[in-house]
């Protein structure tokens, strides 16, 4: 697999994404459904947005795991949120450890949508290419 990052500028360096993501000669494309706060028994988490969070990309990561693929190559990722400025003020730091952990270099959607399923107030869904 061959990536090229497209950046015409450098401010979103600091928001830990880039402007686009160039993939050839891949040998596997993995579509990641939306990932949340849901635990192993199916219930949904009714935490704080920055708790749900956590739990989120820790299933997002055992998720494309389990698929045998890396969260360094994930292309692509959106984030729905039932309040963007939460997220911006009370999560956005715990985003970047994720993103700074596996290295990644992914273009990033933040989209607050009006409700999710249950008590669910953020969810990840991901593209990851190998």
């Amino acid at each position: 697999m061959e990536k090229r990052i497209i950046n015409p500028w450098e401010w979103q360096d600091a928001l830990s994404y880039v402007q686009a993501v160039e993939v050839k000669d891949v040998k596997g494309t993995l579509y990641v459904a939306g990932q949340a706060a849901v635990h192993a028994d199916g219930t949904s988490s009714n935490a704080d947005m920055r708790t749900q969070l956590g739990i989120a990309i820790h299933n997002l990561e055992t998720v494309i795991s389990q698929a045998g693929y890396d969260c360094s190559n994930i292309a692509r990722l959106t984030i729905y949120s039932t309040s963007s400025e939460e997220f911006v003020s009370n999560c956005f730091d715990l985003f970047k450890d994720f993103v700074a952990k596996h290295g990644m270099k992914q273009t990033v959607t933040l989209m607050q949508v009006v409700g999710l399923y249950e008590t669910l107030n953020v969810e990840l869904e991901a593209t990851v290419v190998k």
